[in-house]
């Protein structure tokens, strides 16, 4: 299979990574009277690439990194060290236990799809690895380049809160695409930034943060009845 077809199958929603369980806060965000229309959407979605987009592009390209160029006896510490910034990162208890699911979900793809990949290098931290990491060694097993990884990453971003505001909200799909369609270049330039920021070491790697999201995330956790788990 062609690379550019394997960049089209990890990045499909479709994917078998749990990631349509999730609204990357914009369920809470619609309850708080925050994201009611196509405008405070695309808002909504360009902080988001901005902040945990991001991040977690650049830790994902770290990961990449750390495994496609990264000697096998360092390998091992830098993940885990990757892992720890990314927790340290990862202000609200909420979002670091939804980060560690959806890393697991994504391992065990990997692991049925790529089994001679080097999952085992991923540190054993309670909870699992942090999506991110997992994403990153993921493309590199599917021989995507570190560019390539941050683009993923910046586009699930995006589609996955998009696809719930249908939902959510009774948007028109089509609107929704085109306003997809007019941030690719916003996502492409977020990604471009993420691979870039990969080469520095672990503690200097972004850490845009977003607090209103963080409290959205902890209060979400608490609802007895939701449409995402996150």
């Amino acid at each position: 299979m062609a690379t550019s077809s394997l960049l089209l199958l990890v990045a499909d929603g479709r994917f078998p990574a749990g990631a349509h369980a999730h609204s990357g806060g914009l369920e809470a965000a619609v309850a708080a009277g925050r994201v009611t229309d196509l405008a405070t959407l695309e808002a909504f979605l360009a902080g988001r690439l901005a902040t945990a987009g991001l991040v977690g592009a650049a830790f994902a390209a770290a990961a990449h990194r750390a495994v496609t160029s990264a000697g096998s006896a360092v390998r091992g510490s830098t993940l885990a060290l990757l892992d720890a910034e990314l927790d340290a990162r990862t202000a609200a208890p909420a979002l670091r236990t939804v980060s560690r699911r959806q890393g697991r979900a994504l391992l065990r793809a990997g692991r049925a799809i790529w089994p001679e990949a080097s999952f085992d290098d991923l540190p054993s931290a309670p909870g699992g690895p942090h999506q991110p990491l997992v994403l990153g060694l993921l493309c590199a097993a599917a021989g995507l380049s570190r560019a390539e990884t941050a683009t993923v990453a910046t586009h699930g971003t995006v589609t996955g809160a998009a696809s719930a505001a249908v939902r959510l909200l009774g948007l028109d799909p089509y609107r929704v695409q085109a306003l997809l369609v007019g941030l690719a270049g916003l996502c492409d330039g977020t990604a471009a930034e993420a691979a870039r920021a990969a080469d520095d070491p672990p503690e200097r790697l972004p850490a845009a943060a977003a607090p209103l999201a963080d409290i959205h995330a902890e209060a979400h956790a608490t609802w007895e009845v939701r449409l995402f788990a996150s």
